[in-house]
Order: C-alpha cells, then structure tokens, then sequence
C-alpha cells in the first residue's frame, strides 16, 4: 500500500490525481502550505503531487525566485521524498524551475489521465530504485554487524561510510575517540569486511604492557636474548600475518618501537628483539589513539614520519554524549546481549530509564553504558528494566513530577505537544508491539498505517521488533 499526498488548492487537479492511482494506494490532501509540511513529517508519503501555487508561498522575500531555498522546506518535513510539481500553461518555467532545483518532474494542466499514471509508474521505479540501492547498501554489512551499525546519528552515519569505503582497501587506518568509544568494535569491523576477513584478527593494548616487555611482545624474541627469554617467542605481527593487527593507545608505545613499526610499515619486516634475520610479514595495521597523536607530534613525544605513516586514513569516532540517538538503541542490543548471557529474557527498557539514559553525559562512553546495563539486569526483578540497579546519579536525571512541572514553562506550546506527542506515541507502539509479538504488519494494520510508515516510527524510538516477540 503507497501514501500519496496531493497538496493544493484545486479539487479537479486533486480528483484527477485520485482516478489515476487506482488501488493500492492511499491518497491524502493538505490544502494550506503548513498542513502539507505537516502531513509530509507525519505521515511520510512515499511521493508528493505539489501545486507550485503552494511552493510559491516559501520564496523568501528578500530572494523570491530563489527555487532551492523554497524547497528546503519540504526536504526538512518530508526527507528525500519525490515531488511532482502541478501547475498550469502560465507557470510552466516555474514547475521548470523547481525541477532544477530538486522536485522529480512536472505535470501541466490540462492533465490527461495517461500522463498522470506514466509519472506515477516512474515513481513506483524511482522508490522500488531507492529501496534496491538501500538494500544493497545494507548488504554491504555481514549480517553479524547488522545490529552494531544501526545508528540515528549524522556523525556515526559518517563514520560508517568511511568504512565502506576503507574496509576493501590495504590502507592503514587511525582511529581517534574517547576511551570506551568503541575504537576495538571499530577495528573489528573494517577487519570483518576487508578481504581479510577470514584471516586472524590480532588486538594488542599497547598501554596496557609493560614498556619492556612491548618490543618483545609485538615482534617476538629469539631465545637467550635477555633475562628470562628461555625460548623463541613469535610477536603479534607474525601471529597476524596475512591478517589484520590492531594497536590500541599506538601513543603510548616507545621510541625504540615506534622505530620497529615504522620499519613494518614502510618495508613490511621486522626483526625479532635479539634477532639478526629480518622477517616478512603481510599485515594491516589499524592504529587508535585517545590522544590527539598530532600534538604529541609536535611536541616531539611521537615520531613524525610514523605519525604520517598511521595517518594514511583517519576517522574520527564521536563520544556517547555526541550520538544520544543512538543510546536507547545501544541499550536495546546490549539487552539482547544479555538475554542470551544470563536467561531472563527481559522484555524492554522502562521509559523513564531511557530518558535518563539519554540526558546522562556517559564519561565512559559505550563500555560504561555496557557496564552498567550489565549490573542492572542482573540486580533486576521484574520484566522490564527499572531503576532499581542504575546508580544514582543516572536515575537523577529523571525530573521529579514537582521538577517536570516546573521545567513544563520553559518550553513553547508546539515544543511541549510535540514533546507530549513523542511520549505517547512511543508507549503506544510499545504496547501494540507486545500485544501484536513484534508482528509489524499486524500492528499497522491495527494502527492504521501502512507497514513501511510503521517500521519508520519504530527507527524514530529505536524499537526492534525482535525484542517483544
């Protein structure tokens, strides 16, 4: 079942439109600029019929021919929706116009029912299209990473495609953020979806081992070579050969190691601590660093010529406070984590835990959330987490009803229904989640919508049908 809204003012233009879509469709109708935006944010139609009488009321007065930034509008409410622009013989360089700038095409009154459904068969390919081009993007994801990389954030959006587009290649990769960002997983998941994926995976702490034991343990040792060395040792990189190796905290290793790993880098041997042969070895190297490896540079802590050398390809990892998008969804996948670890089979998340949640500034990033997820399944009673195991200064963060009350006047009428709105509309799919078992198509028809328009306000709260089955 398609969405379609008609937006105008003009009930032959609209009829017109409805003769020719047929069944299998559901048409709507705005009649005023505000109710379309509105319908398009809401109900998200799978295409739009806009009468350029409509589009004409967004030109900005100081710049009134200016078609992209009239359009703007609409691509905020409705995404990348396609438009179809309506106008008469009069306005045909304007429809012309707007289609430069962004709308997929145009129809001119007087409209023959033909013309109609040829533009409507063009979008029906341009959406099947769409979906086609999303799907093999997805594809691109082992379905093992599928859960990991689901994200609401623009920056974390960024990030994923940096993988896709270095995870295929030999390059060398630098990775920057906060400890408990998720720098490991990172690595992990260009490993898993490069050409290597089926050859070892070596991590290796750097700050973690002692800085005489770090040569050693890196490049291995030949027996006899110091205090100890009772046999011949094999390092990481000849463990990882043919793999990938990722160094952790790479700026906290010594200068006579970041010597050795230039060489590796540079000519791809090394030779063991006591050695005399030198070895080769294939392997990628992926380095990270919660410090910024540039400054350290500067200030003449770390090897310049390596730096350029681990800096080949750098992506930056945002902190947990910098992607709250994705907090109720990273809480939902470590509690499905958990369900298979210990058993209880926990149905969901309290709401209020998830507020809480979100409005915590998580200092230790993911591994802190992880953590805390962690104790307070195991510290819980009931079928959904509470809480009861969260410390204190978490649960803080959800306003008493005095404090929420008194928050309530420093929002504006629209802000505190759309934030009422979003309150509601999440229990509700909540609740039809579990009457339905996850079942999506059911709970859309219930609900009065059509499934695609279901599973778009499941991706807005981050419900996963999976959990409620």
């Amino acid at each position: 079942m398609y969405r379609v809204l008609y937006a105008g003012n003009q009930d032959l233009w609209a009829k017109a439109i409805s003769e020719s879509l047929g069944e299998g469709f559901i048409l709507d109708k705005a009649f005023s600029a505000k109710s379309c935006l509105n319908n398009l944010h809401d109900r998200r139609p799978d295409f739009c019929f806009l009468d350029i009488d409509l589009l004409s009321a967004f030109f900005p007065e100081e710049n009134p021919n200016n078609y992209e930034l009239a359009m703007q509008s609409f691509w905020k409410a409705g995404g990348d929706i396609p438009l179809v622009i309506l106008c008469n013989s009069e306005k045909l360089r304007m429809a012309v116009e707007a289609v430069k700038a962004g709308a997929t095409d145009y129809l001119c009154h007087p409209f023959e029912i033909k013309e109609i459904e040829l533009v409507i068969h063009k979008l029906l390919a341009h959406i099947d299209q769409r979906s086609e081009l999303e799907y093999l993007r997805s594809r691109f994801w082992r379905k093992e990473a599928e859960s990991l990389v689901r994200t609401h954030s623009p920056k974390m959006l960024a990030v994923y495609d940096s993988i896709e587009m270095v995870a295929p290649t030999k390059a060398t990769v630098l990775i920057h953020g906060d400890t408990g960002s998720g720098k490991s997983l990172l690595a992990k998941l260009i490993h898993l979806h490069s050409n290597r994926a089926e050859q070892p995976f070596v991590g290796v702490h750097c700050g973690s081992i002692p800085d005489t034991l770090l040569e050693s343990e890196l490049f291995g040792h030949e027996k006899g070579s110091f205090t100890g060395a009772e046999r011949r040792k094999l390092g990481r990189f000849q463990v990882a050969d043919g793999g990938t190796i990722f160094l952790d905290e790479v700026g906290t290793i010594t200068p006579n190691a970041q010597i050795k790993l230039l060489q590796v880098l540079q000519e791809s041997t090394f030779t063991r601590v006591g050695g005399e042969h030198e070895i080769a070895v294939d392997v990628r190297v992926i380095a990270a660093s919660n410090e910024d490896l540039r400054i350290k540079t500067e200030n003449g802590h770390f090897r310049r010529d390596l730096y350029y050398r681990l800096n080949v390809f750098a992506v930056q990892l945002p902190s947990l406070r910098e992607r709250r998008e994705d907090i109720s969804h990273l809480a939902n996948h470590f509690l499905q984590k958990l369900n298979q670890k210990y058993g209880k089979d926990l149905k969901g998340i309290l709401p209020e835990v998830t507020s809480a949640m979100q409005a915590y500034d998580w200092p230790g990033n993911i591994r802190e959330l992880e953590n805390l997820m962690e104790r307070a399944y195991i510290l819980e009673r009931g079928s959904r987490l509470s809480s009861t195991g969260f410390p204190a200064e978490i649960m803080a963060m959800i306003p008493s009803e005095s404090a929420a009350e008194s928050n309530l006047c420093d929002l504006s009428l629209a802000d505190l229904r759309k934030k009422a709105v979003n309150e509601v509309e999440q229990r509700y799919l909540m609740k039809m989640l579990e009457l339905h078992k996850g079942k999506v198509d059911s709970c859309a028809v219930q609900a009065g919508i059509t499934t695609r328009q279901f599973h778009n306000l499941m991706a807005k709260y981050s419900l996963i049908s999976k959990d409620f089955r």
